[in-house]
């Protein structure tokens, strides 16, 4: 196999693309404008003790700034018959991303994903600029495990892993 030695942010892309993560809708319900949401794939466990997890958010995303402001936020993991959620919160405009899809206000207020694999209700605990990414950092607060299989991303694709 031949390999080729490049740097900079399109050969940081393309390596990882050949890295499996799992899909995740992070969401937060702003008062006085509704929920808010978006899909990302850069999602972490950071800390057990305190329970911290991590995601980046792309600065020039449209639900950027309504996230990082919110004072919770959830993280959803998508099942992996959620493509179409998947699909839906990284492309459609902000506005409509929530319509026809199956959500309720969890403990703490975020929106949390009915058929989810798994789900964290989170309080800002910090928020880091990162380049082109805030780093939002998260005290879980409160988590569901529904079980099943998870939605991946891997090479441009979604595909599906099995407990």
């Amino acid at each position: 196999m031949e390999t080729t030695e490049t740097t900079g942010g399109a050969a940081l892309r393309e390596i990882m693309r050949h890295y499996p993560t799992g899909v995740t809708v992070i969401s937060a319900l702003v008062r006085g404008a509704g929920p808010v949401g978006l899909t990302a794939t850069s999602f972490t466990s950071v800390s057990l003790d305190p329970p911290l997890i991590l995601a980046c958010i792309d600065v020039d995303a449209s639900s950027h700034d309504r996230l990082i402001g919110a004072d919770g936020f959830a993280v959803n993991i998508l099942s992996s018959a959620q493509v179409d959620v998947a699909a839906r919160f990284s492309t459609q405009p902000g506005e409509t991303r929530f319509e026809g899809v199956d959500w309720y206000e969890g403990p703490f207020g975020s929106p949390v994903l009915r058929e989810a694999v798994a789900w964290m209700e989170c309080g800002v605990e910090q928020v880091h600029a990162a380049g082109d990414h805030s780093i939002l950092v998260g005290r879980v607060r409160k988590t569901s495990l529904r079980g099943g299989e998870v939605l991946t991303f891997y090479r441009g694709a979604f595909g599906s892993l099995s407990p």
